[in-house]
């Protein structure tokens, strides 16, 4: 990425932009943070709730392990530092949808310390997203306007539920470079299994902290550490879309330059996406970085976790994707841009490679990314759910591999599966699919075709380029079942095209 792509031109000369992530990631967990309470998206409004949830005098919080293991476990996919003592605190502000009046968080001791994330952009070109922290608390329950005009009603189910927050540092320079981010963080903690990363169900969301600065600025303070260089920051709340993510940055951005350029000044503030407006809005000022009040949760007893059981848990770790990508690449000699393409879900990347065994793995992918992927989107399925198993796309590659059949009729095939015909094989008999590689059978084909066409055949010979003509009539006449590779061969021959 050039510097002047990173630009955005203003009235009175350009700027920058400077993005920070805080990312809310809900554990996949089966039970709250410190309740027993169950975890799951549409029970009746307050049917996962305990005692502890709801804030009952004397109940007191029991940190779930569970919980504590994924935190651990996605810290060590994110190649970050593992806190063996951490301590939550006490995270002091009015929530309407909190009973207790705080959140259970964790600020200056987190379980888990710095790390990084090597992110690609559409390009193919590649960066690095420093993790300052990753720190376990309780998400807030639900505020519900909608159903009355007089009244605000409150669901706890969600309250009390395990969240992650993931912060970045602001490493990123453009709105497409956050969602590029997004995504990646996504696919590490979905092949994890510490997240679902359901972004629609809002298990996954993130803050975004937009500034902007003069050109050289970022360089300065990458240099000095120092964040006088950049501009005032200001702090997009819960954005669940790499379409908002990118839609949010643009405005914010945009918004932030106008004030300046107009000699004002930018307020710290947390602000808002409005996704039908495509803006965002004032939510509260924000007069400090941390305007809340913390102090240690009394009681809760200081974190202590015993190195061997986290290495036990480091033991565990699947192949996570920048590994699965390189072996992708080095085994079956796919490119890069196909490795990437497979390796954003695990479920198609293990299709992927069952359907490849013993077979053109380029070709297997090009089925599995293109014409399987395409059908799987629109159903809106998953590989897991796919109704052709990896078998069936290994034989409708067989096929063409041992010329049964053509590129062109296996997409026809191919149709035919999908509307639950059969298997490859048994469609390409059922209806006589099979590639004609007879040459006297196309050699006929083609002498007729000449024969019926002196002309063009004579002006051939001096435009080359017209011999698509006749491979396209050949297999026309052959209703697409002659083998392309020998029409070519014999027309060149009888043409006389060199």
């Amino acid at each position: 990425m050039t510097q002047e792509s990173k630009q955005i031109q203003g009235r009175t000369g350009p700027w920058e932009m400077v993005l920070g992530l805080e990312v809310h990631a809900q554990v996949a967990s089966k039970s709250k943070l410190f309740s027993g309470a169950a975890v799951g998206f549409g029970a009746g409004p307050n049917e996962q709730v305990s005692l502890v949830d709801a804030a009952m005098p004397g109940m007191l919080p029991v940190l779930n392990k569970f919980c504590v293991e994924q935190a651990v476990k996605t810290g060590l996919g994110l190649k970050a530092q593992i806190n063996l003592k951490s301590r939550f605190d006490r995270k002091n502000y009015f929530y309407p949808d909190l009973p207790q009046g705080y959140q259970i968080s964790q600020f200056d001791q987190p379980i888990v310390g710095e790390g990084v994330v090597t992110v690609e952009r559409d390009d193919g070109t590649t960066f690095d997203v420093r993790i300052e922290r990753l720190h376990l608390e309780q998400d807030a329950g639900k505020s519900l306007h909608d159903q009355d005009p007089n009244a605000t009603y409150v669901d706890l189910n969600r309250a009390g539920t395990a969240l992650m927050e993931i912060v970045s540092k602001p490493d990123m320079r453009t709105s497409e470079e956050a969602a590029a981010y997004v995504k990646k963080l996504r696919t590490i903690l979905v092949y994890l299994g510490t997240c679902d990363g359901d972004m629609e169900k809002g298990n996954l969301r993130a803050d975004v902290n937009v500034s902007v600065c003069r050109p050289g600025d970022y360089e300065k303070f990458r240099a000095t550490g120092d964040f006088k260089h950049l501009g005032t920051r200001c702090e997009i709340k819960n954005v669940n879309s790499y379409r908002y993510i990118q839609q949010a940055i643009e405005y914010e951005a945009r918004r932030q330059i106008e004030i300046l350029e107009d000699g004002g000044k930018i307020d710290q503030e947390t602000r808002l996406f409005d996704p039908n407006k495509g803006e965002t809005r004032s939510m509260r000022s924000k007069e400090e970085a941390h305007d809340y009040r913390y102090f240690p949760d009394p009681d809760l007893l200081p974190l202590v976790l015993d190195s061997a059981w986290v290495k036990e848990i480091e033991q565990t770790l699947p192949e996570l994707p920048d590994a699965k990508k390189a072996r992708l690449q080095s085994q079956y000699g796919l490119s890069a841009y196909d490795a990437g393409v497979l390796i954003i879900d695990a479920d198609r990347a293990d299709y992927f490679e069952a359907a490849a065994k013993g077979r053109d793995a380029k070709l297997v992918a090009n089925w599995v990314t293109n014409e399987l992927l395409a059908k799987l989107s629109a159903a809106g399925t998953s590989f897991t759910d796919s109704p052709l198993p990896s078998s069936d796309i290994a034989q409708l590659v067989e096929l063409i591999e041992n010329g049964t059949i053509s590129s062109k009729i296996a997409k026809e095939v191919f149709e035919h599966m999908w509307n639950g015909e059969g298997r490859p094989a048994e469609i390409v008999e059922k209806r006589g699919l099979v590639q004609i590689n007879d040459t006297g059978a196309i050699e006929k084909a083609i002498d007729d075709l000449i024969a019926g066409n002196p002309d063009k055949a004579e002006a051939v010979k001096d435009k080359p380029q017209a011999l698509g003509w006749f491979v396209g009539q050949v297999m026309k006449a052959t209703g697409g079942k002659a083998n392309p590779a020998t029409v070519n061969e014999l027309l060149r021959k009888k043409l006389g095209v060199e």
